[in-house]
Parts: C-alpha cells; structure tokens; sequence
C-alpha cells in the first residue's frame, strides 16, 4: 500500500515538473526587476553639460578680466539686463516674434505640403515645378527682403511672407523626397490588395514618408526663426531681431546675447515640441532609436 502511495505521489510531482516546463515564462512567478533610473534624466543632464561648462567658463573668465567685458559680458549680467528688459516690455518682442513666426510656418508649411505631395504623386507636376522650386531654394534669405520691402510695404505682410519663404524649402523637400522614397515593393503589395489611388496614399505612402515629412517640418520650423530673425533687423519696430539691431547700434553687447539666449530658449522649446509630436507620430516604427541607441 505505502508503495503505491509513493509511486502516485512521484507520478503527481512529474506532472507539476513536466507542466512548469511547458508552461510560457509569463506564467510563472516573475522576478521582480532591479529598478532602473529613469533614462530621461540622465539625457537631460547630459544636454546641460556642454552649456554649463561654456557658461562657467564665460563666467570665470569675464570676472578675472581675461575676456573684454564690453565684447562678452559675464552670463550673469546677461541676467541683469534680460531682467531690466522684462521691466520694459520684452514679453511684447517674444509674443511678436514668436506671433511672426507661427503665421509664417503655419502657411509655408501648409503650402509646402500641398505642393510636395502633388511632385511626390505626380511625374508631370515634378517635371513642371521642381527645377524651379530647385533654383528659388538656393536664394539667400536677404535676397528676398528688397523685393518683398517694394512689395508689400514695410509692416508686417512682408515679415510673415518672408517666414513663411524659409520654411516652404525645407517642408517641401522632406515631403517629395519621402513620398519618392517609398519602397516600391510596399507599392506592388498594394496593388495585388487592388487599393484605389486615395487608400493607396492614405495607407500606404503618407505612413511610410512620415519620417520624412516630420523631419522638413522641424527643419522648416527652425529656419523660420532664423528668417524671423532677417526680416526683424531690416524693418521691425518690435521683436527679438529688433533688440539685436537695437543692441549693435548702441554697442551693447549684453542685449545681443540676451536676445540670441532667447532665441536659443525659444527655438528648443519650439524643435522639443515638433521632436515630441514626430516621437508620437511615429511610435509604431521599430527603429534604433527606438531600443534606446548606444
């Protein structure tokens, strides 16, 4: 009797070991894992490295008397004067500036993305714009300002078209070089499922130029400031290009480099915020930068 006890008791054990071993590691008991620091941080202290040293460094060196403080003021009287600024209305400069450069993007964006999507579509529409969009792009932004100064005037209308100039190039090219760029095979795939030319583009062509289209949208969001910057210093009675002028004429070099640290702030916010909508937009790729790089 105590023989057969045993002999079940070890066939029962068999069965438990035979089931754990079949059984997917999701249902056993999971070890808890070793918590990790967040990655987010270290990145960011990361970032802040490089600027800090340069401002220290400037620090140190506009106090011990090695740099000309008339040339390059110590970060701590950059902070003096963007605090004197405040008092004085520098809030109405960024709101203009930041106000310019929004209407400019928005419509040369949208514009760019309209027609690089019809040369992207369309070998007709490529042969008939294209060389032209080609030969307008290599025009500096300076160039323009005349023209436009003729044109429209001296207030606001020639600023914004002036924007929205820098960011159509950049839209432009991320969106007809991605919608080329497509793999053909996606396209054959496609067909043998017999998709129409709108669920074709829908489903197929705009999901796999998005990477693209994003990155022409960023880049066309930066040289938008930087074209801001070029219409505020020719005609601009209010704005971050207008304390630069401003700062040169009176040699003051405080209020440059004020001006340029809050173009440099406004321009991160505003790439921070484009780079968090493409990470969004595009969280179904499984990329490198996906598994976290190197």
């Amino acid at each position: 009797m105590s023989s057969q006890l045993a002999a079940r008791a070890q066939s029962d054990f068999d069965d438990r070991e035979a089931a754990n071993a079949l059984s997917p590691p999701a249902a056993r008991s999971p070890r808890r894992p070793r918590e990790r620091r967040p990655r987010h941080i270290s990145r960011t202290l990361l970032g802040l490295l490089l600027p800090s040293t340069v401002l220290i460094g400037a620090e140190v060196g506009a106090r011990a008397g090695w740099i000309p403080s008339n040339l390059l003021p110590a970060p701590t009287q950059i902070l003096e004067t963007l605090a004197d600024l405040g008092a004085r209305g520098l809030l109405g400069h960024i709101g203009a500036s930041t106000l310019r450069v929004a209407a400019g993007f928005g419509a040369g964006a949208a514009l760019a993305v309209f027609l690089g999507a019809a040369v992207g579509l369309n070998r007709r529409a490529e042969a008939i714009l294209d060389p032209t969009f080609q030969a307008l792009r290599a025009i500096p932004s300076l160039a323009w300002v005349p023209l436009l100064l003729l044109w429209l005037g001296i207030d606001e209308a020639p600023k914004v078209v002036l924007i929205a100039i820098g960011a159509f190039f950049p839209v432009y090219m991320g969106v007809s070089s991605g919608i080329r760029g497509v793999d053909r095979k996606l396209i054959e795939v496609a067909r043998l499922y017999r998709l129409g030319g709108v669920a074709l583009t829908r489903r197929v062509l705009l999901p796999a130029a998005m990477p693209s289209i994003l990155t022409g949208l960023r880049n066309g969001l930066s040289l938008a400031w930087m074209f801001m910057v070029a219409a505020e210093l020719i005609a601009a009675s209010q704005g971050l290009g207008y304390l630069l002028s401003d700062g040169r004429e009176t040699s003051r070099a405080d209020i440059v480099l004020a001006a340029i640290v809050l173009l440099a702030i406004l321009g991160k916010a505003s790439d921070s915020l484009m780079a968090a909508i493409e990470r969004r937009g595009l969280a179904w790729r499984d990329s490198f930068s996906s598994t976290g790089g190197a």
